[in-house]
């Protein structure tokens, strides 16, 4: 286990995952997952939040190690995904006296995934703003729905103003990767909670009201300083705003004509001005990487085929993934291609048309085949006007 120093008296028991290859089977963690778990020893000692199936006998170790021979008083529970909740039942079984706490969501979902002998005698349920004494350390309870279940909630401890944000604050990346951290903060947010910014919000203006000198999140790293630049970065995402000027160019091409005009395109875009341009291939980039590119920059231009009268797939997937994730209030430019009934371009239009706040740049431009002078001269025509 990681050395991880929260206080002397509340200690960190998570673990590192480093042989995991998707991240709820379908985000590439090149550098691995950490589930992080940890335990307030106190008059009343406390599990906030148990760890992935995955992790079930190095969790225990380091949990056992901690106690040295005490008891578990509490379990809080702060979200039931598995990743977090899997192994309830058998810290439930390993101390029958322990009560678990939770709010009423908690318990129903509870009910879902496990059968706890005695859950009902067994449970303390919370609401928003309740408190739990452990001796020295206060718990306070707020609850935070669609952070990114319903039955989400946040706990506040009183005595050291730490914040156990369960999945908010998280990070893709075992706790010894040594990488920057907005990067995969970013791309986990918008993948994993960024359809529910509201509620983001909701919860961001209660830790307003909080002296908050820790926070203690789920995934990824403890932080300790610098708070303001972090909760800074989740008021932006959660508020649907660009966090750069820039355009982000979106690419899928079947033959490697449309690339062609992707990268034509970026260059045209630097030469008149663009402060930065990012580009990616839908068709084998990561697809949670082009998500988090497409919410970072304030412009967005998207490059399809034409396929079976509509758009190519990997583009097609793209665009409703950000449909799904409330993508808004962005400049977006299209070019379509196709060689005798170019569909593409109608196809994104209906898409991004459900989507609210989306400007689109004119013209549309439509390559038939391949790029050629009157193409290139739109393109010229887009370019300028996405960065006017």
């Amino acid at each position: 286990m990681k050395d991880v120093k929260i206080t002397d008296k509340i200690k960190y028991i998570g673990v590192d995952d480093k042989t995991i290859d998707l991240f709820e089977s379908q985000y590439i963690v090149p550098n691995g997952i950490s589930y992080n778990s940890y335990l307030i020893k106190d008059d009343k000692n406390v599990v906030m939040d148990t760890v992935d199936k995955r992790a079930t006998q190095e969790w225990f170790s380091n949990l056992e190690n901690e106690l040295q021979g005490e008891s578990v008083h509490y379990l809080v529970v702060s979200h039931m995904e598995p990743d977090h909740a899997y192994n309830i039942e058998k810290l439930a079984n390993k101390y029958p006296e322990m009560k678990i706490v939770g709010n009423n969501k908690t318990f129903m979902y509870m009910k879902q995934f496990f059968n706890i002998d005695n859950l009902e005698e067994r449970q303390i349920v919370v609401n928003e703003g309740d408190t739990l004494n452990l001796g020295e350390h206060t718990l306070q309870f707020f609850m935070a729905p669609m952070v990114h279940w319903p039955e989400v909630m946040v706990t506040y401890e009183q005595t050291q103003k730490i914040l156990f944000t369960a999945d908010g604050f998280g990070k893709f990346g075992t706790l010894d990767t040594d990488e920057d951290w907005a990067c995969e903060a970013r791309r986990y947010y918008f993948n994993i909670v960024g359809k529910y910014g509201d509620q983001v919000q909701a919860l961001l203006k209660k830790a307003s009201t909080l002296d908050i000198k820790m926070i203690c999140p789920l995934h990824g790293p403890i932080i300790k300083e610098n708070l303001e630049y972090y909760i800074n970065k989740y008021d932006i995402w959660s508020s649907y705003k660009p966090e750069d000027d820039g355009v982000f160019i979106a690419y899928a091409s079947i033959h490697g004509n449309t690339k062609e005009a992707a990268y034509e395109m970026e260059k045209l875009l630097q030469q008149y001005g663009a402060k930065k341009v990012s580009i990616q291939d839908l068709t084998r980039d990561d697809m949670a990487e082009a998500i988090e590119d497409a919410f970072r920059y304030d412009k967005l231009i998207i490059a399809a085929s034409s396929y079976n009268a509509g758009v190519f797939p990997p583009m097609e997937q793209f665009l409703q993934h950000l449909k799904s994730k409330n993508f808004k209030n962005r400049k977006v430019g299209i070019i379509e291609n196709g060689t005798w009934a170019p569909s593409a371009g109608r196809c994104m239009k209906d898409i991004l048309d459900q989507m609210k706040g989306i400007t689109i740049c004119e013209p549309m431009v439509t390559i038939m085949s391949r790029m050629n002078e009157k193409s290139k001269q739109e393109m010229e025509k887009l370019a300028k006007q996405i960065l006017a």
